[in-house]
């Protein structure tokens, strides 16, 4: 393995401390932002990982292009925009990474076509400050201005990561091919220069006659972050992970800022390996739904995913050859309208 890389792709192998061999960002992509903040652990406070994700986690088969191109995106300090077919595994590469390296729960960014920069950095809700507001003056009670809108506003997962850890945190931002197509634009200044200003904050520090931090809630935790001024800098830059079925096309300024790295469908033998890695499905039976999962992918689309589904209930059914592949094929349908849909 190259001297720059620090993540193998090795699911067999233990968390370990390798991103601390991480090679120097270069001067332009260098950050510096403060107070620094202890990188969280997969049980701190609440943010525990769900055994699905653990799961995948643990059985991801990376490729040498993907374990290769996360590397070049964590010593660039670049978001890695991963393309592909749905069921490639393009979720599942952002907690493998995660686990592997020991970032700490993934932040998840689910996108739709409602979502808007300002989702991924922080909610702040003005109806029920003002509604606290009115229960302190009925009450006599005066929390000030600075402490109302710390209660009232917590980090996104965007925001979250772009907090100054001391080592990147893991932000899989989620098919944003389905968003807005502002979106990718909005993205561009916040993951160029690796920081944001909350407004809200910035304007009740300069009211504040006792300071100018306030102790914010950070997305996944009860645990409040210290944001000073109201603005936000990484210090380690975040390994953002950003998903897309290619369902559109990208501005070139979006598209020179990240490493790009393009997903498809696995071979026989990668197959084979992830097969192995989730189920101890006996050789011959996966063998054989193999070869008629790849000889149907030829004509339509389908996802690894329904290739598992359909070997573990055929084995936890038992049934015999032929009723076997009859329960194949009903879970193994093209995702594709378009595809013909008859036959197996």
């Amino acid at each position: 393995m190259p001297d720059w890389s620090v993540y193998t792709g090795n699911s067999d192998s233990e968390p370990h401390d390798g991103i601390d061999r991480l090679p120097p960002p270069p001067p332009w992509r260098a950050f510096d932002g403060e107070p620094v903040l202890p990188a969280p652990r997969d049980a701190d406070d609440g943010a525990a990982v769900s055994p699905d994700r653990v799961h995948r986690a643990r059985t991801y088969v990376a490729t040498p292009e993907s374990v290769q191109l996360v590397n070049a995106a964590l010593v660039l300090r670049r978001p890695l925009l991963v393309t592909g077919p749905p069921g490639t595994g393009k979720s599942s590469l952002a907690y493998a990474v995660a686990r592997e390296l020991g970032l700490g729960p993934v932040l998840r960014w689910n996108i739709t076509s409602r979502s808007t920069l300002a989702d991924g950095l922080y909610q702040y809700d003005p109806l029920s400050r003002l509604y606290a507001a009115r229960q302190a003056a009925r009450t006599g009670t005066d929390t000030g201005l600075r402490g109302g809108v710390e209660d009232h506003l917590r980090l996104g997962p965007l925001g979250t990561a772009l907090l100054p850890h001391e080592r990147p945190r893991a932000l899989l931002v989620d098919e944003i091919d389905k968003s807005d197509l502002d979106l990718p634009n909005d993205l561009l200044n916040v993951l160029e220069e690796g920081q944001y200003e909350i407004p809200e904050l910035m304007r009740a520090a300069r009211h504040s006659a006792d300071g100018t931090t306030a102790e914010v809630l950070a997305d996944g935790t009860d645990t409040p972050v210290t944001v000073t001024r109201g603005r936000v800098r990484c210090r380690a830059f975040p390994f953002v992970v950003l998903t897309s079925n290619g369902e559109r096309e990208f501005p070139p300024a979006f598209l020179r800022r990240c490493v790009r790295l393009k997903l498809r469908r696995p071979d026989r033998e990668q197959l084979t390996d992830i097969v192995r890695a989730h189920l101890d499905t006996p050789a011959g039976e996966a063998e054989h739904l193999i070869g008629r999962f790849l000889a149907r992918a030829a004509d339509g689309e389908l996802a690894t995913d329904q290739l598992l589904n359909a070997l573990y209930l055929t084995g936890v059914a038992g049934l015999d050859a032929d009723s076997r592949d009859a329960l194949a094929e009903q879970l193994m349908p093209y995702l594709s309208a378009t595809a013909d849909g008859d036959g197996f």
